[in-house]
């Protein structure tokens, strides 16, 4: 390859030439400058590619150019110049396609050691360089092509969460691509009993968005060592805006992870199925040596009183997401997702580390590319944050942050009990007091469940759930807070669970597997453990059909009538009505009239967590019975109920209409 002269007696300075000795100095986080100019840290042309790092305390920074992803010296040494509000830069003339780069800034007399940037887009093994590439080459054939799916309102959403690897390392699966992206564009599996899998299964269940857990580049797993099996959670960020490694076919070829994420996503758009990243950007891997601490020191960062990194995610720091720049990251970053990515939507993880004004910057942004794209997240810390409470996107300040929903852990405690007692349990296996929480979430918080509780401006703000990825899922707690179940139980008491997910006002969100009582060997934290713990069991579709087409049923249901998903508080205000129950563990409610044109008038849905049948009273009349006993059907139904009285049976759902 041929570089400028230019360029070459700048290759040779660097090599010989002290630094500058000075850089700025502030007195405060609150000085550093921000820069304003379009944040690219790479932009490649056949003819030059332009290097840019914002570094506003470095002496000097360097550009080295290397001819593979890993090991090897570099190519070039190349010194970058301080241009404005803290941001160097350099001009290489020729074309540098295929090779890769990292920086190295010179603080206090100390260079840093080599860092992909902050911005990298593409990487090699690892990711500890990045990748010089034209984007538009990793397109997928028809990419330009590709729509989000249709979505007229949050509260149409049926959210379903899954690990790559759990879904599809099972070989029951019959998925080629066990473990990788490209095995969620597989569309027509199934195990040797004919039962569909993978993307075929999602699109029989009838889910409107997929939740990946994090697929940005984690730094847990040794990507040059697929043969070993490896696994993790990726709660471990390294590079922000660029896929996993392990998940592609071959991690050292920066393109194909690129590309094999976009035909996954190509593939269940295809499917009608949108997608939703669970990111990672309140706290990092590491501190010292990563990305953030290698560039600019200290302040991406918080820090207590003491001037240790702050610690309110529990894995050793927290960032610090009120700082100008780094908002912007975070803001940019999602956008570059949804746009480079098509993707449909973002899961914060502990979006209380993360400031009000921060959150609501995302919300504006994204809303100028769609407002349709999806944003909810955890409302909540790990341990004591570093900034206020008050200040943060906690569930607390939910009618600070409109647009954005939080998981309503009171609704998952009052199904199935507290998370840290892994032993006690709730609604579900009849303990006593808990219909008052079972309430505030079918309303979708419009019903608080204290005088002093925080309400959502929106039930859309409202994610309902029982079980996700965090603590133990469904069928490992039923097994734990009601030990000797069998499995007729176990079967009983997850359809009722979800009966009340998939009829809250909220946003309903469910776990992968947990539709054919998937169980993880009762491990609440399995992150780091093998396929064995955490890999689905498809084989347990076939055992468990009917927990399974319960699912399908309750989905099909909430997706046919509006009445389930009203989606304005007023609307829920006027239209849903609690019955008085004598009975304790039951509770009854009405949708009264048909809300949002619904076909159906006067819906009536009964919870009996009891172990016995229960006598409901209900307003006169002649009702169609379309749930009962277990079974779910939206065509045929049950029968006729005519009276004002309505028996359901023991530890299950009735679901009557007019």
């Amino acid at each position: 390859m041929n570089i400028k002269p230019i360029v070459l007696m700048a290759i040779l300075v660097t090599m010989i030439s002290a630094c500058r000795p000075h850089a700025a100095s502030y007195a405060s986080y609150e000085e550093y400058p921000v820069y304003k100019g379009v944040w690219e840290e790479m932009e490649y042309t056949p003819a030059r590619t332009d290097f840019a790092l914002w570094a506003p305390t470095a002496q000097a920074v360097r550009v080295l150019v290397y001819e593979t992803g890993q090991g090897g010296s570099a190519k070039w040494m190349i010194d970058m110049q301080p241009a404005e509000d803290g941001m160097w830069k350099v001009s290489v003339e020729g074309d540098l396609k295929g090779y890769f780069y990292a920086f190295n800034v010179r603080i206090d007399d100390a260079w840093q050691g080599d860092t992909p940037g902050l911005w990298a887009k593409a990487v090699g093994v690892n990711g500890n360089r990045a990748a010089i590439l034209d984007m538009r080459t990793t397109d997928p054939e028809g990419w330009e092509q590709d729509k989000r799916p249709p979505l007229k309102s949050f509260s149409d959403m049926v959210i379903y969460e899954l690990h790559l690897r759990d879904f599809s390392a099972d070989t029951v699966g019959g998925m080629k691509h066990r473990g990788k992206y490209l095995a969620l564009a597989e569309d027509s599996t199934h195990t040797w009993t004919g039962e569909r899998t993978g993307l075929a299964h999602l699109k029989e269940l009838g889910v409107t968005h997929v939740q990946l857990m994090p697929v940005a580049d984690f730094a847990s797993i040794d990507e040059s060592k697929p043969e070993r099996i490896q696994y993790n959670w990726g709660y471990d960020p390294k590079n922000y805006n660029v896929p996993e490694g392990s998940y592609a076919t071959d991690p050292y070829t920066p393109e194909t992870r690129i590309r094999e994420f976009k035909q996954m996503v190509q593939a269940l758009h295809e499917a009608g199925i949108r997608v939703i990243m669970d990111v990672v950007y309140n706290h990092t891997f590491t501190t010292q040596g990563g990305i953030f601490e290698r560039t600019v020191p200290g302040y991406f960062y918080r820090k207590d009183a003491d001037g240790n990194f702050a610690n309110g995610s529990g894995c050793g720091n927290e960032t610090a997401s009120e700082r100008a720049m780094m908002r912007r990251f975070i803001v940019e970053s999602v956008c570059y997702w949804a746009k480079e990515y098509h993707i449909d939507g973002f899961r914060f993880d502990l979006m209380g580390l993360h400031d009000i004004e921060t959150m609501n910057a995302v919300r504006r942004a994204l809303d100028r590319i769609d407002p349709t794209i999806y944003i909810g997240g955890e409302g909540w810390s790990a341990s004591a944050p570093g900034l206020s409470p008050d200040s943060l996107a906690m569930k607390a300040n939910v009618d600070k942050i409109p647009g954005i929903a939080v998981f309503r852990d009171e609704f998952r405690d009052s199904l199935r009990g507290p998370f840290g007692d892994d032993k006690k349990g709730a609604f579900l296996i009849g303990r006593l007091g808990y219909e008052r929480g079972i309430r505030f979430g079918l309303s979708g918080g419009v019903y608080p469940l204290t005088p002093n509780d925080s309400v959502s401006l929106s039930p859309a703000q409202f994610i309902s759930y029982v079980s996700c990825h965090d603590d133990l899922c469904l069928t490992d707690r039923l097994k734990a807070t009601l030990p000797g179940a069998s499995v007729q139980e176990l079967c009983a008491l997850q359809k009722l669970g979800t009966t009340a997910i998939l009829t809250s006002q909220g946003i309903p969100f469910l776990f992968a597997g947990d539709e054919f009582l998937r169980d993880r060997k009762g491990e609440p934290n399995p992150y780091n453990l093998s396929d064995e713990v955490n890999a689905i069991n498809w084989h347990n579709k076939m055992l468990h059909r009917e927990v399974f087409d319960y699912y399908r049923g309750l989905i099909a249901m909430r997706k046919a009538h509006p009445a389930f998903r009203m989606g304005d508080t007023s609307l829920i205000k006027e239209h849903l009505e609690f019955l008085p129950v004598e009975a304790r563990n039951v509770v009854a409610f009405r949708l009264k009239g048909n809300p949002c044109g619904d076909a159906w008038m006067n819906t009536i849905i009964v919870l009996n967590a009891r172990t016995e049948p229960v006598t409901v009273d209900i307003p006169e009349g002649k009702y169609w019975i379309v749930c009962q006993g277990g079974k779910i059907d939206l065509i045929m139904g049950f029968g006729t109920v005519v009276g004002n009285q309505l028996v359901v049976s023991p530890r299950s759902a009735t679901i009557i209409h007019q």
